[in-house]
Order: C-alpha cells, then sequence, then structure tokens
C-alpha cells in the first residue's frame, strides 16, 4: 500500500458545499482535486473524500471526528463553526454540524484529568453534564 487509508463521507448532492464549508473552518485546509462525483480535501494534512451518493445512506453518531484542543478559545472556535446554520449541540463535547456529520471536540488535558485516581470521577461526573467542554470547570471538579 502507497497511500494512507482517508474516510469517504457519503453525501446528497453536497459534497463539494461541504467541503468548502469545513475548509473554511480549519486553517490548514484545502479542496485537492473535484468532479460532479467526487471531492477530494485535506483538513490539517488529513485527505477526505466527498461522494455525491445520493439520499440512500446518512451520517450516525457510529462514527465521528475528534478534534483535540489545547485550549477553551479552540473549543469554543469549532464548537461554535460546526454547529452553525443547522449544527446541533450534543452530550460529552459531541456535536452534529449542519450536514449531520459528529465531531467531538475534546480538550487535550482531559485524559490527563480522568487518569488521576483521585481526581477522576469527579471529572467524569463534572464532564457528563456538559454540553461543550469547559476546561476550566473541568480542572475545578
Amino acid at each position: 500500500m502507497t497511500r494512507p487509508i482517508h474516510p469517504c463521507l457519503w453525501f446528497d448532492g453536497t459534497a463539494s458545499e461541504a467541503a468548502r464549508y469545513y475548509c473554511s473552518i480549519f486553517p490548514d485546509a484545502r479542496i485537492l482535486s473535484e468532479n460532479p462525483m467526487v471531492v477530494n480535501f485535506e483538513l490539517n494534512g488529513r485527505t477526505f473524500m466527498g461522494l455525491n451518493g445520493g439520499p440512500q445512506f446518512s451520517f450516525t453518531e457510529a462514527i465521528s471526528f475528534v478534534i483535540t484542543c489545547a485550549t477553551q478559545d479552540e473549543i469554543d472556535y469549532y464548537w461554535s463553526h460546526l454547529t452553525a446554520n443547522g449544527g446541533r449541540e450534543g452530550n460529552c463535547g459531541w456535536l452534529q454540524d449542519k450536514y449531520g456529520l459528529s465531531w467531538q471536540i475534546v480538550p487535550a488535558v482531559l485524559p490527563e484529568l480522568l487518569g488521576d485516581p483521585e481526581r477522576g470521577p469527579r471529572v467524569m461526573e463534572a464532564f457528563r453534564k456538559m454540553k461543550k467542554f469547559d476546561i476550566e470547570a473541568l480542572k475545578n471538579a
């Protein structure tokens, strides 16, 4: 195998629109190629394929993309952009964008906080009550 594996995202005629939307959100993003059936794009060095496959299939929460954020500003940025224009907030850092694709917006410090034997259970209890993660609230749990 000479090329890395990459996801193919099935859209109902909106693959190019979605690719442009994602490229407008991620700072290191670009359209690689497109034709009426397929658009290839890159987000933060990862290649994605958008396929205009039709209405037969839609996204579910069974597949999501995780964005690990170092700061609250990053969490707020991705959360607000990906929930805009019809996206939906979920629990515990999960959301669906306007195309129905699921994302997890996660603070980089979360594994460390959860791994602390003393604070971990309190952190877990705190984050289960959150939609968008609040780093300061997790640290203070």
